[in-house]
């Protein structure tokens, strides 16, 4: 088990392969520019090895002694999180039903000093996820729970067909599964201003084969990600070890906090700082979901 220490980006990050310590040097600019062009042609992008190797063991370690403290649930959903009510029509794909059985260990219990924890407060690493997305600036969820969260997908269990609240998701594999739980997505399937419907459904049918892409994922691999507008899934992990990937969420706006419902979803219980924003809550499209 690690000791409480204080790490820096330059620390945990392997700067020999992508050199973070300097923002205005050419070196950062390529990688901004080289992420940039896949998340605009792909949706996605992936950067192998980010964590230094020297710090994998540390990285599995960590996240294995908190896997246990994840809010467990199995539970029918659809795509889009949402109630199924009359005013979905038939043939509407949000009526189709998808066990979930995947887990998450909220923010709150996840120790500070753990490298995921540095790693998603640190503001030179928040500075390059900010340029990557092409934004000014980002900032953490002013939620207590989904901030940050490590994803728990046992043997036998998967990550269904959804999409994501945010509009970009920043991910890191901290354990790989022995067989199965590959990503899989579908770049821009949907956009702020159309649903695509039958496209989603034909995902969810098994007829959308040619919208899906594949990507194999290793321990401390960096994953950018449009996740708003691409379906994605972690299909079903095979053998005996879990899956693990935290997830790391940032807003452009300050003090976002998560809906009540989702919430209670994905961690089983809320704070008061959820009940309180639920009045006010601001949707950034009219998007079903």
């Amino acid at each position: 088990m690690s000791t409480s220490v204080t790490r820096t980006v330059e620390q945990v990050v392997d700067t020999v392969r992508y050199p973070l310590s300097d923002p205005d040097s050419a070196d950062w600019k390529s990688m901004v520019i080289r992420t940039r062009g896949e998340l605009e042609t792909l949706g996605c992008s992936v950067l192998p090895a980010f964590i230094r190797p020297s710090l994998a063991a540390v990285l599995r370690e960590e996240c294995g002694t908190i896997a246990p403290r994840a809010h467990y649930d199995i539970e029918t959903v659809n795509a889009y999180n949402i109630d199924v009510d009359s005013t979905v029509p038939e043939g509407h794909p949000g009526r189709i039903a998808i066990e979930r059985g995947n887990a998450f260990v909220a923010r709150d219990r996840i120790p500070r000093e753990f490298i995921i924890h540095q790693l998603y407060s640190d503001e030179l690493f928040q500075r390059f996820i900010a340029d990557c997305f092409e934004l000014p600036r980002l900032h953490e969820l002013g939620d207590p729970l989904s901030g940050l969260c490590l994803n728990v997908v046992n043997p036998g269990m998967e990550h269904p067909w959804h999409f994501d609240t945010n509009e970009f998701t920043v991910s890191l594999l901290t354990q790989e599964s022995e067989a199965g739980g590959v990503f899989e997505y579908c770049p821009n399937i949907r956009s702020a201003q159309a649903e695509n419907f039958d496209d989603v459904r034909d995902v969810l049918t098994g007829r959308g084969e040619r919208l899906i892409r594949r990507l194999t994922l290793r321990p401390g691999d960096l994953q950018l990600f449009k996740g708003r507008y691409s379906l994605h899934r972690v299909s079903e992990v095979e053998g005996r070890t879990a899956r693990h990937t935290a997830i790391f969420a940032y807003s452009e706006r300050p003090g976002v906090i998560g809906s009540v419902a989702r919430t209670k979803q994905l961690f089983g219980r809320v704070m008061p700082q959820h009940l309180a924003a639920e009045s006010c809550a601001v949707r950034v499209d009219q998007l079903l979901d």
